[in-house]
């Protein structure tokens, strides 16, 4: 069974940040798409970031340009998500998920996912 583990969520005041951490197997990390979404109570989740190592390519989504980064370790086969100017909507549980389509927002692409680090906002 693949597990994708997060970590490094928390609780932060609004304009702070947090970097998320995600281990995987290494046959999936090399060869799968990764990516990280969020899922905030009462909304549906929602992608946030990916990467590919074949290219290099990231994707972001509009609501966390400029704000957020997603890198990778290849040694590490860990992926992170830098989280910047953090906003009390970005609260949520955030998820890592890995899959083969390349580039897609959609949850429906991904094979793999992760528990879930909870990130909590204040204002």
């Amino acid at each position: 069974q693949v597990q994708l583990v997060e970590s490094g969520g928390g609780l932060v005041q609004a304009g702070g940040s947090l970097k998320l951490s995600c281990a995987a197997p290494g046959q999936i990390f090399r060869r799968y798409a990764m990516a990280w979404f969020r899922h905030a109570p009462g909304e549906e989740r929602e992608f946030v970031a990916a990467i590919r190592w074949s290219g290099g390519n990231t994707y972001d989504a509009d609501s966390v340009k400029g704000r957020f980064t997603i890198t990778g370790d290849k040694a590490k086969n860990t992926v992170y998500l830098q989280m910047n100017s953090l906003k009390s909507e970005d609260t949520a549980v955030y998820y890592c998920a890995a899959g083969t389509r390349w580039p897609s927002a959609s949850a429906r692409d991904y094979n793999y996912w992760g528990q879930g680090t909870q990130v909590t906002v204040s204002s």
